[in-house]
């Protein structure tokens, strides 16, 4: 009887003094190193990749941002979000917070077009052009909408957009709906807006652009992006000069 509750009580022992082990090796200081190598190595990615303006955090360059103007009632969550045509726009998305470069950015909630291509279209295999015609609900009046408003916000004197001329990620949201990024060609599209919004010339907005224009992973992976929350800083930059 002694030698069996001997034999228990050391591997009672044991058992402790492992958990003890590895509760220091796997809970303090594996972390710990994993956390130093990490900041010492990649600092801006390990906290978040965070984008700063006038010394303060204003987002993520891997979370995108609606450019919205305040709502007349911030308590009416019925009242529709209205574009700040002074920005450059990005992509559509389900529940992005709103900000002003950026000092209430909240995100509430992610959520991409999620439809199928053909949700919608009509018999002759394409979406209606005109949004009256399209089914509620549905992919194809999303995006005949997306398409109206895009050229409706972004031509102006001396500049017409036309429905030929919006890409794709101007009319639909990402996969999770929070892309950070948009095409080279949505960006370009707006650049008479933002000039004309800003009073800057088309040449200057061109620039920005090119400027904050990112190419391919390694010359060919991918394609090439603007980062919305970049331009935007660079943008708020040069009118404040």
């Amino acid at each position: 009887m002694n030698t069996s509750v001997g034999s228990t009580a050391r591997l009672v022992g044991a058992a402790l003094r492992a958990l003890l082990v590895l509760t220091v090796v796997t809970g303090i200081l594996y972390p710990l190193a994993i956390t130093g190598v990490a900041q010492a190595l990649f600092h801006d990615k390990a906290n978040g990749s965070e984008i700063k303006s006038g010394g303060k955090v204003v987002g993520s360059e891997l979370i995108g941002q609606t450019y919205n103007q305040p709502k007349k009632d911030p308590n009416n969550p019925d009242e529709a979000a209205v574009p700040d045509l002074k920005w450059f726009q990005p992509r559509p998305s389900n529940g992005l917070g709103t900000n002003s470069v950026n000092t209430q950015y909240s995100l509430i909630l992610s959520g991409a077009t999620n439809r199928s291509g053909d949700n919608g279209v009509g018999k002759d295999g394409r979406c209606p052009t005109d949004p009256k015609d399209a089914e509620d609900g549905t992919l194809c009046k999303w995006v005949v909408e997306a398409k109206a408003a895009v050229v409706k916000d972004n031509s102006v004197p001396g500049y017409t957009v036309r429905p030929s001329d919006v890409p794709a990620d101007a009319v639909t949201s990402s996969g999770s709906g929070l892309d950070p990024d948009i095409s080279p060609q949505y960006a370009k599209l707006q650049i008479h807006r933002v000039a004309e919004k800003n009073h800057l010339s088309v040449a200057q907005v061109d620039e920005l652009v090119a400027d904050n224009t990112e190419g391919r992973i390694l010359g060919f992976m991918g394609e090439p992006t603007v980062n919305v929350l970049k331009l935007n800083i660079a943008l708020k930059a040069l009118t404040e000069k």
